[in-house]
């Protein structure tokens, strides 16, 4: 049997915006789902330009149960393609918008970088989003004490 936990939902709203140069995209990501109403989602589509990049990638961590964490934030000075940003609108327990979203990002030379979006991330030119609402399914982040991280979960709505 594979270990899981599972919810079912529909999208229910989409939201679009353009995010303008120097918004910091994370928190510019947040306050247009915040200002939506969605904390619980899915980044459809994030494309555009940026004057820097700060990501995040999975090393090893001896000092988390589980052996992995992210490390410190990287960070790459544009200017730079953005080639997509995927990942999940969830919330904390108090109801706050909790972004959990990944970035591709090409420098002038075609070199692709990525990872878990940061703050510290800013608009060039534009950031044009599409971000859909899931209805039905609660998009929680916990912390799970045994992987010593928080972690996406999903319940049923």
């Amino acid at each position: 049997m594979v270990d899981m936990e599972l919810a079912h939902g529909t999208f229910s709203k989409v939201i679009v915006f353009r995010l303008k140069p120097g918004t910091d995209v994370q928190q510019g990501m947040e306050e247009a789902c915040a200002r939506s109403g969605i904390s619980n989602g899915v980044i459809v589509s994030a494309i555009g330009s940026l004057a820097s990049a700060a990501f995040c990638d999975v090393i090893n961590r001896s000092d988390l149960k589980s052996g992995y964490g992210y490390g410190a934030p990287l960070t790459l000075e544009g200017p730079l393609e953005l080639t997509g940003i995927s990942g999940i609108v969830c919330h904390d327990h108090s109801g706050a918008v909790n972004l959990h979203a990944h970035m591709s990002v090409c420098d002038r030379y075609g070199n692709a970088h990525g990872g878990h979006l940061t703050a510290g991330t800013k608009v060039l030119l534009t950031v044009d989003c599409v971000v859909a609402e899931i209805a039905g399914a609660v998009m929680g982040r916990e912390y799970d004490p045994s992987m010593d991280a928080m972690l996406f979960a999903p319940s049923q709505g």
